[in-house]
């Protein structure tokens, strides 16, 4: 696979990931997908979407974990507060989601939706 291959669009990236191209652009905006802009242009390595695919099945694994954690030391004390008890959990695993340490995810502020020929 030559280097060229391995980068793609926001339709191939959503083909990729059974993703709608609205969502990908959404995530894109929100900086919760690795990419790289160029112009008006984004693209995405593969083999980068592939690692952080993988992070976020270990963050899944991570909250599940911890939630169990969590209830087991409440049960303990009987005090069950599930609301509470996610929150916690969530901020916990989110503190040490993704970031590439050869990119950063995103680019600028706000989005444009890419054309083929340049021009809106």
């Amino acid at each position: 696979m030559d280097s060229l291959s391995s980068f793609l669009n926001v339709k191939e990236v959503s083909a990729y990931l059974a993703l709608k191209t609205s969502t990908i652009y959404s995530m894109v905006e929100k900086r919760k997908i690795p990419c790289y802009r160029i112009g008006r242009k984004i693209r995405f390595k593969k083999s980068v979407i592939d690692q952080w695919m993988e992070q976020q099945k270990q963050e899944v694994v991570e909250i599940r974990v911890e939630a169990n954690k969590i209830f087991k030391s409440i049960e303990k004390k009987g005090n069950l507060d599930v609301n509470r008890i996610v929150k916690k959990t969530i901020e916990d695993v989110r503190g040490r989601r993704y970031n590439s340490p050869q990119e950063k995810p995103g680019g600028i502020e706000g989005l444009g939706k890419e054309v083929d020929d340049g021009i809106i």
